[in-house]
């Protein structure tokens, strides 16, 4: 039995070439070890309203922003962290810095004044009630 390549027509070394350069493994690396990142979201919908779920294990509810302005839903967390140790001979400092910021635009029947947003369990679940007239000026969110 013999294998042939699918002929991916004449922009096949281009998409090669970009996938190289994109890698992720290699493009958000940072020169420290730190990498950026973006946490995994599900969202699904019903007649009632939309659910957002953000996997963002080991943080806390006070992490994180949630806000709407100008028809978006804008989620993000900033995480500083700071390590001393000293010995009698040497001290040791050790800085990590998360952070992350996902948007969604929002559908027109979303109620801005009907968003929950709770964290349990590593995730952020946001609850945005539909039947709403179009997204006012701006709110942010309180995460209980």
């Amino acid at each position: 039995m013999t294998l042939l390549k699918k002929d991916q027509g004449t922009l096949a070394p281009f998409r090669s070439m970009l996938s190289d350069f994109f890698k992720t493994n290699d493009f958000f690396e940072d020169g420290f070890g730190n990498r950026s990142w973006l946490p995994a979201v599900n969202v699904s919908e019903n007649e009632k309203h939309y659910e957002i779920d953000v996997a963002v294990p080991g943080m806390k509810k006070d992490d994180f922003k949630v806000t709407t302005k100008n028809g978006m839903l804008v989620i993000s967390s900033e995480k500083k962290e700071e390590k001393e140790e000293k010995k009698k001979n040497y001290t040791r400092q050790e800085y990590n810095y998360h952070s992350f910021s996902r948007s969604f635009s929002l559908p027109e029947d979303v109620k801005e004044d009907d968003i929950k947003a709770t964290y349990t369990d590593g995730v952020l679940k946001l609850v945005l009630g539909r039947d709403g007239k179009g997204i006012s000026k701006g709110k942010e969110i309180a995460i209980g």
